[in-house]
Parts: structure tokens; sequence; C-alpha cells
């Protein structure tokens, strides 16, 4: 079995192979091929282009992998930062439901009534940019910083920050005031490669967990 991850940057890419690369290898080991693929690799993008090419034309790709690979599952990982991008949301919910409503209009534009397509075809949501994720792992990054300490200006948990104030902000702004410049393909990985994925889950339960123990339950 594999399963194909779309998220909207290399950032994200690396990223979360860094983070959950013990559990890739545990379900490898059981057969199952977990694979990250970023839909653009502009860093420098914000989430715009990006996230509107992942929900307009992603599900289109995934309904042809679907079908011609019955072992595939697909899941499409948007940012709900920004908000209302290729169709109306302001909620995970309303992303989610947007996302399986231009799958569903993708599988009947082609005439295909087969539901077992529908099964393998998944979404999960951040909530916020992966930048969220690097934040909750407050003590590896104090680490890379190489500081004793932070002063948190952001909202625990994470992901109840205020979107005026996006996590990448922060973050940037954090490795601003060290000196440094943040890059997300080099420390992100470092950063969340430190980090034990159970202890983010439980960080940020909204968004992030459910998508953990999709993967662990497969």
């Amino acid at each position: 079995m594999k399963v194909e991850i779309y998220v909207e940057g290399t950032s994200d890419k690396y990223g979360m192979e860094a983070l959950l690369s013990h559990l890739i290898e545990e379900k490898l080991q059981q057969g199952i091929r977990i694979e990250f693929f970023p839909v653009k690799g502009n860093n420098n993008d914000r989430g715009g282009n990006a996230k509107k090419d992942l929900l307009t034309k992603t599900p289109t790709k995934a309904v042809d992998i679907i079908r011609n690979n019955p072992t595939t599952i697909i899941v499409i990982m948007p940012d709900l930062y920004p908000q209302n991008l290729g169709f109306n949301h302001e909620t995970i919910q309303e992303l989610e439901n947007g996302i399986l409503e231009k799958f569903n209009q993708v599988l009947q534009s082609k005439e295909i009534t087969d539901n077992r397509l529908r099964e393998r075809f998944k979404n999960f949501c951040f909530k916020h940019d992966l930048e969220a994720l690097i934040l909750a792992a407050e003590s590896q990054l104090i680490t890379v910083l190489g500081v004793n300490s932070l002063s948190r200006t952001w909202t625990r948990p994470v992901e109840d920050q205020n979107h005026n104030v996006p996590p990448k902000n922060i973050v940037e702004e954090l490795f601003r005031r060290c000196g440094q410049k943040y890059k997300g393909t080099v420390d992100a990985p470092i950063i969340l490669g430190n980090a034990r994925y159970q202890d983010i889950a439980e960080q940020c339960p909204q968004a992030f967990r459910p998508f953990v123990e999709f993967l662990q339950n497969i």
C-alpha cells in the first residue's frame, strides 16, 4: 500500500518527513509507504498560489491516481490560513467539506460511480502553516536558536493563535531577534526532526492529531 500526501510547499514536505520519520519507518516495515509531495516549491508564496493549486487542481490528479492504482490512498493537506482561497471557507470543517465536494465533482465529470474511490481519498487541514508545529516544539526551537529561553508572544495551545499574526511570522521574528534568518526548508526539518510527533500531536489536537491518528491506524 502507498499513501501519497499532498502539501503546499517543500518546507511542509521536509518538516513533516522529519517529524514523522519514526512513524514512516514503522509503517514501511508493515508494507505501507508514506510519501509527501509539495504542490509548490516557492517558499515566499505565503500559501497563496500553492494553496489554491492544492485545492483546485489536486482533486483531479487524485481521482486519476486512485483509479489507476487500487492500493494507493491520496491525502490532501492544506493550511486553513489564508482563508477563502479557491472557495469560501473560514473553518477547518468548511475547508475539508469543500475539498470533498471538489473531489466528488471530478468523479461526476468523469462519470465515475465506484464508491471505493471515495474511500481512498482523505483530507486533513493544518489550522495554521507548518510553523505552528515549530512553536509547539518549543524546546527544540530554543536549541536551534541557541538561547536559554524565549519570550513567548504566541497563544497556547498554538492552534488558537490569531490568524492575523500567523505562526510563520512569529518564527521569523524569533530568528531575527537572535540574529538569524529563518529558512523553512532547512530549519523546519532540523527543529521538528528532534521532536516527538506524539508530543506535537498532543499540543495540536484540533488539526494535527487527527492526521497522526489516521497514519497510525492505516
